[in-house]
């Protein structure tokens, strides 16, 4: 396990939001391959470059993002809506999530609240976890909207913990980009960084950094927490049969 610092033995946390993307559904191949098959459409081939840019943006930010890429910042609207529908068509098609996340949601269920604090729009981040089987872990989908703004602006976060009856500081997060580490720790929280190759402002903003949720450590932490000593702090949400389906083949396919 790579980390900085460690998460305290002695610690319990009051709740525990996550992020979605990345963090519990194994999307950000997903999402890589949604932008290829948009900017295609307008005759432009992402590098690898463009993927570490546009990695925890809000959607919206993506399509301007893709629209300034090609030279058409009047399409970045168009671009953002057809992000958004080819993402889902490949999510309904090959849902997965991401190692060790069960695992850890469901033990972490029995010691505190859950929330998921996302940049990507409710309805997406709800069929994201329902497709994976997960949703019905979570209390609260908090997301950018109204005055909530997107990370890195620590408004989800914030939210999500306030939404779960606590505070900042006694609440955990668990987050793989540097945008969501930044919102998190912004609002407070200590934050467990999740991904393969985390770069120094990752490590810099963490708690604690681990390869997967699988981590033996981490697990070992979660195993020892104890029992939630109160309610939930409100209904879950009921999750539905996952979508049947095999990964589409072809750019026609993820946008038919």
């Amino acid at each position: 396990m790579t980390k900085q610092h460690t998460l305290d033995p002695d610690w319990a946390p009051e709740a525990v939001v996550f992020d979605c993307d990345g963090t519990l559904v194994d999307s950000e191949r997903h999402w890589e391959r949604a932008r290829g098959v948009v900017l295609r459409g307008f005759g432009h081939a992402p590098g690898p470059e463009f993927a570490e840019r546009s990695k925890g943006l809000h959607y919206t930010e993506c399509g301007a993002l893709m629209a300034e890429v090609i030279g058409r910042p009047d399409c970045a609207e168009e671009l953002a809506e057809q992000l958004l529908a080819a993402y889902r068509a490949l999510v309904a098609r090959d849902p997965s999530p991401m190692s060790g996340a069960r695992e850890l949601v469901t033990v972490l269920s029995r010691t505190a609240p859950l929330a998921v604090a996302s940049n990507c729009p409710a309805d997406l981040v709800e069929f994201s976890l329902e497709s994976v089987g997960l949703l019905h872990h979570f209390e609260h989908v908090v997301v950018p909207e109204g005055p909530i703004r997107p990370k890195p602006y620590p408004d989800t976060y914030a939210e999500a913990v306030r939404r779960l009856g606590s505070n900042g500081e006694n609440a955990l997060a668990v987050e793989d980009s540097v945008n969501g580490l930044r919102a998190a720790k912004r609002a407070g929280l200590r934050v467990v960084g999740v991904g393969a190759r985390p770069s120094p402002d990752a490590l810099d903003l963490s708690s604690l950094w681990v390869r997967d949720l699988e981590d033996p450590e981490l697990m070992a932490w979660a195993n020892g927490l104890p029992p939630a000593k109160r309610g939930r702090s409100g209904a879950a949400f009921e999750p539905s049969v996952p979508p049947p389906g095999g990964p589409p083949d072809t750019d026609a396919d993820v946008l038919r």
